[in-house]
């Protein structure tokens, strides 16, 4: 039995039936969040997804990492496709009763996992510049988008743990904004897909962030009333893998 599925108790559904088809790893993550109306972002999200909420607020994430040991199920990491920073802007929802992540942006430095994200996952992936490194305890993110498919957006910052390593506990905002085993995106039909994953519980931690240029959001055509996130996590690594996604009738 691989690693990853030694832990399935903390799920909230049962694991999907069939094989999963990607393995992914990701590290050196920053969770950064704000709280934006749900109205506001009820024009942006399909019909048939409902906006998930905690204490009556939707939730913005801004989610800087990078990507490594990618490869899809029976193959080696590919050198060259395999490693790579990625960031996402992202909100929750929920279908059928499993909430879920439904992603408005994606950015990847990678012109191949951008592609193949596009046409098999019906993601919104987009080719940027970017870097990620570690410099003193710091992680020295930045990422400048330059795929003409979507509005320029960039990111500056930089950001580091300081506090212990925690589990989220059900009930509590970590929780609700990290423990989701499922993503949702549509299809040019305006057809509900859904990828179901797995995942290990996060292993968080308190996170401090300066962020000196974010207009991740605004390209996404959301306001944020404040340009400092109200919520800060880190995690220093997470291994995932991904289900075949499924069009939702």
């Amino acid at each position: 039995m691989m690693e990853i599925f030694k832990h399935t108790a903390h799920r909230p559904w049962a694991l999907p039936q069939g094989p999963w088809i990607m393995k992914q790893e990701w590290h050196d993550l920053l969770f950064a969040h704000w709280t934006v109306p749900v109205e506001a972002l009820r024009p942006v999200i399909p019909r048939g997804l409902e906006i998930d909420t905690f204490g009556g607020q939707a939730w913005l994430g801004v989610v800087p990492f990078r990507m490594a040991g990618v490869r899809m199920r029976g193959t080696p990491a590919i050198p060259g496709f395999s490693q790579f920073p990625e960031l996402n802007v992202r909100t929750y929802v929920v279908r059928d009763g499993k909430p879920g992540v439904w992603f408005f942006s994606l950015d990847a430095a990678n012109a191949a996992a951008v592609w193949g994200a596009r046409t098999f996952f019906h993601l919104p992936y987009f080719l940027a510049e970017m870097s990620c490194a570690e410099d003193s305890g710091w992680i020295r993110y930045d990422s400048r988008r330059k795929d003409r498919r979507g509005s320029p957006a960039s990111m500056r910052a930089r950001y580091r743990a300081i506090g212990d390593v925690f589990h989220a506990q059900p009930g509590s905002i970590e929780h609700f904004l990290a423990e989701r085993y499922c993503l949702y995106t549509a299809d040019e039909k305006e057809r509900i897909i859904r990828s179901e994953i797995h995942h290990p519980p996060w292993p968080l931690q308190l996170a401090q962030a300066e962020l000196q240029e974010n207009t991740m959001a605004a390209a996404a055509g959301i306001a944020i009333a404040d340009q400092k996130p109200g919520l800060l996590h880190f995690s220093r690594r997470q291994e995932v893998v991904v289900w075949a996604p499924q069009v939702l009738k």
